[in-house]
């Protein structure tokens, strides 16, 4: 009767227990939103591919923890950030969401930052580039992952100045992402000796750049760099090709450029251009391994933005798993204080600003000779370690920073 009855108390205590983890989940589910540009200039580099990486991740988990179904809603922000910021405001008060992800665009970005941060919910960012996310208007609740403008900007305008090409004429998306990039770039050359010429700004989506591109080559600029992304910068790209600016001397740079656009934009035409990226699918096997698994349900190569949306949501599920809640301080408090470790990132910090510290790798897109497969677009040419790719979070202008 004793061991009845320490056996009954051993299964009541283990049910209390199952009980109270469940019990921890808020409503019983855990629900991602993913927040992305699904049909316009970003849809290629985050989107659907964003959407299919978090799901691997929480495949991973067998999509629920501590019997918790995981769950994953996807929206459309068309790159405006009213619309970003009333679906998320939708998303927290009626489906109940614990964390939204994604949001390629700086501007829909630090809208949907300022909801999330109202709401206490948490916000996994792998797109926008504004360093004014975790500097002035960094969250408590906001993590940004993968690269900045900050990373991109400096490492590829070092580069290029320390080969000479002093002189730089920029043409910029005319939203906060492209004024924080071009800023970004122009400071480094400046510190490095170097000039600016000009620059000249253009609505997102642009079709035509023939009138930017012909200031740009009557500046007489050594580098005519594109502080844009996605669509904005294929388009630049092709038609500065097309009006013989390579040809002619310039250099054409990239400032933020993904293993999609070279795809897009072919080696013939991409071929020489410098970049910084946080990712790319052919550095070891584990990033080959994950690649192929991405490139099954999707028919092509992930870009750094989808493989950070994938480390994001499966650093964010680890810390719900650990805690034992989603409740969204004590798992912001796990994901700080557990560094990222994955296919992607290796031992990467989080700061009490929100900047994941994950390493950048400057590269150069090959020449059409020197690749040799499907999508074997990148020279590695050097690792930019975390603490040198980013700002000091003390820098940063985050109240959040001690």
């Amino acid at each position: 009767m004793r061991k009845f009855l320490l056996a009954g108390a051993a299964l009541a205590t283990l049910a209390a227990t199952a009980t109270h983890a469940e019990a921890q989940m808020s409503d019983g589910v855990i629900k991602i939103g993913m927040l992305s540009d699904r049909s316009g200039i970003y849809a290629d580099i985050n989107g659907e591919g964003s959407a299919i990486a978090a799901r691997m991740a929480a495949e991973e988990f067998g999509n629920a923890i501590n019997g918790t179904k995981i769950e994953i809603i996807v929206g459309d922000h068309q790159n405006k950030a009213d619309i970003a910021a009333n679906l998320a405001r939708q998303w927290i008060d009626t489906e109940k969401v614990d964390v939204v992800a994604d949001v390629p665009n700086s501007a829909a970005a630090l809208a949907v930052q300022a909801i999330t941060r109202e709401k206490k919910r948490l916000f996994l960012m792998s797109g926008p580039g504004s360093t004014d996310l975790t500097g002035k208007e960094c969250s408590p609740y906001g993590f940004q992952w993968t690269w900045d403008n900050h990373a991109v900007a400096s490492a590829t305008a070092r580069a290029l100045v320390e080969q000479g090409r002093k002189s730089w004429f920029f043409i910029t998306a005319d939203y906060a992402f492209g004024h924080s990039l071009e800023a970004e770039a122009a400071d480094t050359v400046k510190q490095l000796g170097g000039t600016v010429k000009g620059s000249v700004r253009h609505p997102l989506g642009a079709s035509d750049f023939s009138s930017y591109l012909l200031q740009a080559q009557a500046s007489g600029a050594d580098v005519v760099a594109f502080a844009n992304a996605g669509g904005d910068t294929i388009n630049g790209v092709k038609q500065a090709a097309e009006f013989g600016i390579p040809q002619g001397g310039q250099t054409l740079a990239g400032l933020l450029l993904n293993v999609n656009d070279i795809h897009a934009l072919g080696l013939e035409t991409a071929q020489g251009l410098m970049l910084a990226n946080s990712f790319y699918w052919d550095m070891n096997d584990e990033t080959r391994t994950w690649s192929k698994k991405f490139e099954e349900r999707t028919g092509r190569k992930p870009s750094m933005n989808q493989a950070g949306v994938y480390s994001a949501v499966r650093h964010y599920l680890k810390a719900v798993q650990e805690a034992g809640t989603d409740e969204s301080d004590k798992v912001a408090a796990r994901m700080r204080a557990t560094p990222v470790t994955d296919m992607m990132m290796k031992e990467a910090t989080i700061a009490a600003n929100g900047r994941v510290f994950d390493d950048m790798y400057l590269a150069q897109v090959k020449t059409p000779a020197e690749s040799k497969h499907a999508w074997d677009y990148f020279k590695i040419l050097k690792k930019i370690p975390g603490t040198q790719a980013y700002i000091d979070p003390k820098a940063s202008g985050c109240p959040l920073v001690k």
